[in-house]
């Protein structure tokens, strides 16, 4: 049988335990509480969410890896590699980008259907069609010029 100096300790342990988990979940809760849109599932009828006020950025582009052929993504739809769409943090979803690179100046108009993660700079995740479009499919990652495109532009 445990003394009880350590009886005392655990349940010591347990109660400041206790005591935290309310203050580690309330992110989770706080999730809970968000209604997620119901979005099309093809990426042409999504329409743009808000105005993008966003002029140009320049920033560091990449590429999806084969592991996510099929994958839904945020909007809903698959991603297919063969087809030209984007992830970016903050870019309305159905928001047409130019994407160009600036070691060669060849383009590409990409579709923002999902979300990738927070980055301290600008950053696109390019689907592999695109990346070769562009000219660095293989090199891994491009430093590239993010333009959104209104609607009477795409």
């Amino acid at each position: 049988m445990a003394s009880p100096e350590r009886s005392l300790r655990l349940v010591r342990i347990v109660a400041l335990a206790l005591m935290l988990l309310p203050i580690h979940t309330l992110p989770l809760l706080a999730s809970e509480q968000v209604v997620k849109p119901v979005v099309e599932s093809s990426v042409e009828k999504v329409e743009p969410q808000q105005k993008s006020v966003v002029k140009k950025l320049i920033g560091i582009a990449t590429y999806y890896a084969k592991k996510f052929h099929g994958r839904e993504t945020t909007s809903g739809e698959r991603y297919h590699p063969e087809k030209l769409t984007a992830a970016h943090q903050s870019l309305p979803l159905g928001t047409k980008v130019l994407v160009r690179n600036l070691a060669n100046d060849k383009e590409v108009t990409v579709v923002i259907n999902d979300r990738c993660r927070k980055k301290s700079f600008p950053f696109i995740d390019l689907s592999r069609a695109a990346a070769r479009k562009l000219g660095f499919f293989g090199e891994g990652k491009a430093k590239v010029a993010i333009i959104p495109l209104t609607e009477g532009e795409s």
